[in-house]
């Protein structure tokens, strides 16, 4: 590997700024679709919001990852794309990373744990990439990715530690903000944080009045636990259903977290399921587990949310439908 790509594999990644965020919406825009905002009466109703869904599901690839993915592809030189790219997912960012580097007529090689789900795992054959498998632990997923990365020479692009990455996905607020007015919260799945991150900074860069909220499994509460204890936590073992979600939260992502004052709040598996299921029937969208867990915690914690306007991140409809969690 060229000393350029080590250093650039190497380097520890920032957070994004507001410019730079605007710059990764121009890139992606002739690539990724501006994904509508929904409304339900009826879940309305039972929030005591008003509550605006950004309907991810609906982006490319099926999730919000393609934005981050794209952004990243397109912001690598000529020099770096030549090797290609390679990265560790359980599915939606591998899915994105194929995508995007399809785009720009380059490989993408993937890592993914044995167990994953098997529709996100055949989706991200069908974009192209090239797979590598490894052990279901964050530890053999990293290892397996510097394996690739020695062996070919391609960049890196971690799921949600990486600084274009966490731009593109901050996009998803310039949209939203645009196209639902007057906004005084807006909440995110959180996982590796990639999203809550690039979200909370594009968000306060137009208001810095708005309240900001994440949503995370009990079972993969590392966010929550990391804001408590004043310092990253690494040590849970997920057990949960939001495969999405499992991700350990990366330090820049929790520093994000922190100056942006995300306030987290952890539901049950259970609590998640139910929102999946009033999605299904209220908006007539079918969207992941994870996704739901957003919903699920205005409900739980419906005064909180009462009298405001939401923006709610719906982050992704990549759906075994032979498996549905219920």
């Amino acid at each position: 590997m060229s000393a350029s790509l080590a250093a650039a594999a190497s380097s520890t990644p920032m957070l994004p700024t507001p410019e730079q965020i605007r710059d990764a919406a121009a890139r992606i825009a002739p690539y990724a679709r501006v994904t509508p905002v929904l409304r339900s009466a009826a879940l309305d109703a039972l929030s005591g919001a008003a509550l605006h869904f950004k309907c991810e599901n609906l982006q490319r690839g099926g999730a919000f990852k393609f934005r981050g993915a794209c952004n990243a592809v397109w912001s690598l030189t000529d020099a770096q794309a030549a090797h290609g790219v390679v990265t560790h997912s359980s599915g939606n960012h591998g899915n994105a990373l194929a995508l995007a580097a399809a785009t720009r007529g380059i490989t993408a090689h993937v890592v993914v744990p044995e167990g994953s789900v098997r529709a996100k795992v055949e989706a991200i054959e069908r974009a192209g990439a090239i797979l590598h498998s490894c052990a279901p632990n964050q530890a053999a997923r990293e290892a397996m990715a510097d394996e690739v990365q020695r062996a070919t020479g391609a960049v890196l692009v971690h799921p949600y530690a990486n600084t274009q990455v966490m731009a593109g996905q901050g996009t998803l607020a310039l949209e939203l903000l645009q196209q639902a007015a007057g906004l005084d919260a807006l909440i995110t799945p959180i996982g590796g944080g990639g999203l809550a991150g690039g979200v909370a900074i594009a968000a306060h860069a137009i208001d810095p009045a708005l309240t900001l909220f994440g949503a995370e499994p009990q079972g993969a509460d590392d966010a929550m636990q990391s804001l408590l204890r004043g310092t990253r936590v690494t040590t849970i073992v997920p057990n949960t259903l939001c495969d999405g979600l499992r991700a350990v939260i990366g330090e820049p992502n929790l520093d994000a977290l922190r100056s942006h004052r995300v306030h987290v709040i952890t539901v049950s598996d259970a609590q998640t399921i139910a929102a999946m299921q009033l999605l299904w029937s209220e908006l007539k969208i079918v969207v992941e587990v994870s996704s739901a867990t957003v919903l699920a915690a205005i409900l739980q914690q419906r005064e909180r949310f009462a009298g405001r306007r939401v923006g709610v991140v719906l982050t992704g409809g990549n759906v075994d439908l032979q498996a549905l969690p219920w």
